[in-house]
């Protein structure tokens, strides 16, 4: 397949690299002049999408995503398939649905869970939006780039799982590493309170798979130092994109709320800027009641 891929960051080099092992022809833009072995960089984005069969974008907001998107519309070829893996807001995600499917392409809105280490393996998972043929014609290059694609709906709602997903993560870090703090100062092992709760009805995601206390529970980045595998200030992103949603469809979401500001004050005026986002639990060691 003739593949056009826009943008090859941390996360879409790795994803392009992969379609050129399976044995696809790609044509990469990057504004920052990236290059990828085995990916044919072009000059524009709409270089990379002329005669594709398919045009995969990673970018980082919803106004940069309708930028590309009117850039690079005009140039696909009737019938391909526009497959959006950033993670935006969902607004953005229907506005170029709407625009790509006008003029007869396929459109998926397809955000992606896995972080870079998931893009660098192909085991991504992607949570997709869009028609049921936009995405069967999609999904093989899902099976490539990832180990998982849910057909979540209609446009833009790729995007409502990863909102809501993301901010049921955001929230369960913050709990997680709240309850690490407390146990310290109440005097409890933190490798005793992993074992009782890892195996009780506080198992979580953040404190099974992804323990935020270092030594404690399968390896994960605070074993480095809180070197980022999920970076505090894209977790702050997300929880701000769940808050634009709650607000667009007038939902009630008390404790996406709170996650959002205590992630933006951690990453704006404390050192959050560049951690991992399990380093909360530092954040809260230092911290007493008032």
């Amino acid at each position: 397949m003739q593949i056009g891929f826009i943008g090859l960051g941390n996360m879409g080099a790795p994803m392009a690299a992969n379609l050129v092992k399976a044995g696809h022809q790609v044509r990469g833009f990057d504004t920052a002049g990236v290059v990828v072995e085995g990916v044919t960089q072009v000059q524009t984005g709409a270089e990379a999408a002329a005669n594709a069969e398919a045009v995969i974008t990673m970018l980082p907001n919803g106004a940069i995503l309708q930028a590309v998107a009117d850039q690079i519309i005009p140039h696909m070829q009737n019938g391909a398939v526009f497959i959006d893996c950033s993670t935006v807001d969902v607004d953005s995600a229907r506005a170029v649905a709407d625009q790509a499917t006008s003029v007869g392409l396929l459109s998926v809105d397809a955000p992606v869970s896995g972080g870079i280490g998931g893009a660098s393996a192909g085991t991504l998972t992607f949570m997709a939006g869009g028609s049921g043929l936009a995405f069967a014609k999609a999904d093989p290059l899902f099976d490539i780039m990832g180990q998982k694609a849910v057909h979540c709906g209609e446009a833009g709602a790729g995007q409502a799982a990863k909102i809501c997903n993301n901010m049921i993560l955001g929230v369960t870090m913050i709990a997680t590493c709240e309850a690490f703090a407390l146990a310290d100062k109440l005097g409890l092992d933190r490798q005793k309170m992993f074992d009782v709760v890892s195996t009780s009805s506080g198992y979580s995601w953040t404190m099974n798979a992804y323990c935020p206390a270092p030594g404690v529970g399968p390896s994960s980045p605070a074993d480095n130092g809180y070197q980022p595998g999920f970076a505090a200030e894209l977790m702050l992103k997300d929880l701000r994109l769940s808050q634009q949603a709650a607000d667009s469809a007038d939902a009630d979401t008390p404790m996406g709320h709170a996650a959002t500001a205590l992630y933006e004050q951690f990453v704006e005026t404390e050192d959050g800027l560049g951690q991992d986002f399990s380093a909360m639990l530092p954040r809260f060691e230092k911290r007493g009641r008032s």
